[in-house]
Parts: C-alpha cells; structure tokens; sequence
C-alpha cells in the first residue's frame, strides 16, 4: 500500500504518517524501496488490531 492509501484507510494525513516514519513514534512497520515508501496491507491490519481497546480500557485512559 502506499502511503497515501494507508493514510485515507487511517484518516491521517500523509504529513502526519510521514512524521511517526521519521520519529519512529509508531511501531507501524513500512518497506522502502530506494525512494519509495510502502507498507503490507496485512502489517496495517495488524497493527490496527494490536491499537483495539475495550470500553473499559478507553475509561481508564492511556497507560
């Protein structure tokens, strides 16, 4: 996947999946290829999955 259909899929903007790149904020694993960012669709989805919470979980807010 691109970095803008990963983006549009998160409602992020490509500025913002762009900056946890380069920070390493976000355990989201991406590919480059020479220029090229890329990312598997099933390492989104999997990462997706790994950020579910609960109701309880969101009540007791971040750990």
């Amino acid at each position: 996947m691109t970095s803008s259909q990963v983006a549009a899929a998160l409602a992020l903007s490509n500025k913002t999946l762009a900056a946890w790149r380069c920070s390493g904020r976000s355990p989201l694993p991406f590919l480059r290829l020479g220029s090229r960012v890329r990312y598997r669709s099933e390492d989104v989805f999997a990462w997706l999955e790994s950020r579910k919470c609960s109701a309880v979980d969101a009540a007791r807010g971040p750990l």
